[in-house]
């Protein structure tokens, strides 16, 4: 009997070792939240983006980058936990939506769509969001927090929700150097992982690369944008908004959008919000061309359903109204130009800013 209770203490003795080896490999082993977003190289920005990352005045770092993806994902950052940044500007659609407007907490929806961010970390201007209120990817990233009709907090409530989920502190202190948690560094992060999503590559840039090289031999791909090409800039002068890397110039026009010829009145006053100034009544910021295929509808009310109309909108000379952008005009297009516009837009989907949600996050 002694040496039967000696073997089941010595078996007792060994499942024990056993289980502190196995809770402490447990223990060591990186949480899912981790596996979901590790810590990656900084993405180089693809064929036809001429800027860096590492040449911003203050670069995203892979760490912030990281911490950012978490944040940018993560719906605790609304009143109701139902909302995120990804809610509205949506990966698979170059970080936009297919809805005309958005729709917020409790179905509230805006009067505005959300406008695509891709290749944002450069900019002619400091303009964001449609009418321009914001000065900065950080700044822009805070806005819908705020706001009753998207994501309905404060941002002293975020701020306490984010410190209550205790594993974050460690990720702003890998982020920052400390684990404090404030409303700029979680502006930091978002907009550093949002100058990451970052669009190339594209059919256009690929003919761009290769139509001065000695051997090159033009396809009927390539004399199709070349041709659009000549348009965009010559006849149909949409250059003259659409313009640079981006093709946008960051500024705002009024297009004749939301003009009631009846009431005499726009449904949304746009820039002038901001500004006061009376030129910016309906005034509203030129959005990149790049990836322009994955998000219809267009214009900021989701209001023109196809590409083809927003050209043939041009071509009409926009709507008439008294605060009509100078550079809107008669175009005079035929059908053809028209398709070829359209194409040409089309040329410019490329790739890099992909991404999709992370299925775990810090907890």
């Amino acid at each position: 009997m002694k040496k039967y209770l000696m073997a089941m203490a010595m078996v007792a003795s060994m499942f024990a070792v056993g289980q502190v080896i196995a809770d402490e490999t447990t223990t060591s082993a990186p949480p899912a939240w981790e596996k979901e977003n590790p810590i990656k190289p900084l993405p180089k920005p693809p064929l036809g983006i001429e800027s860096t990352l590492q040449s911003l005045k203050n670069p995203p770092t892979p760490e912030t980058v990281r911490l950012g993806r978490w944040l940018y994902f993560d719906k605790r950052l609304s009143s109701d936990n139902t909302i995120s940044c990804a809610t509205c500007h949506l990966p698979e659609y170059a970080f936009s939506e297919l809805t005309p407007v958005s729709t917020g907490i409790h179905g509230k929806k805006g009067n505005r769509k959300a406008p695509s961010f891709i290749n944002q970390a450069w900019t002619i201007y400091p303009h964001f969001f449609w009418d321009g209120r914001a000065g900065s990817l950080e700044e822009q990233a805070l806005g819908p927090v705020a706001n009753p009709i998207e994501m309905g907090n404060t941002v002293e409530d975020m701020i306490a929700s984010l410190s209550d989920i205790k594993p974050y502190a460690a990720y702003f202190k890998e982020a920052f150097g400390t684990e404090e948690i404030t409303k700029d560094r979680v502006a930091k992060a978002i907009a550093d992982y949002e100058r990451t999503r970052m669009s190339g590559n594209s059919a256009y840039d690929q003919w761009q690369e290769n139509r001065f090289k000695d051997a090159y031999v033009e396809s009927k791909e390539d004399a199709i944008i070349k041709k659009g090409f000549e348009l965009f800039n010559g006849k149909a002068e949409c250059n003259q908004c659409h313009l640079g890397q981006n093709f946008t110039d960051s500024l705002f026009h009024n297009l004749g959008i939301g003009w009631d010829a009846k009431e005499e009145k726009l449904a949304d006053i746009g820039r002038y919000e901001v500004s006061k100034k009376e030129e910016d009544k309906g005034a509203f910021k030129t959005p990149t061309l790049r990836d322009v295929t994955k998000h219809p509808p267009y214009m900021h009310d989701g209001s023109i359903k196809t590409l083809k109309e927003v050209v043939e909108h041009y071509n009409i000379g926009g709507h008439a109204n008294p605060h009509l952008s100078t550079k809107i005009k008669k175009l005079n297009l035929t059908d053809e130009e028209v398709g070829l516009l359209v194409k040409f837009m089309e040329a410019l989907d490329g790739e890099g800013y992909m991404d999709v949600e992370p299925k775990a996050f810090p907890k």
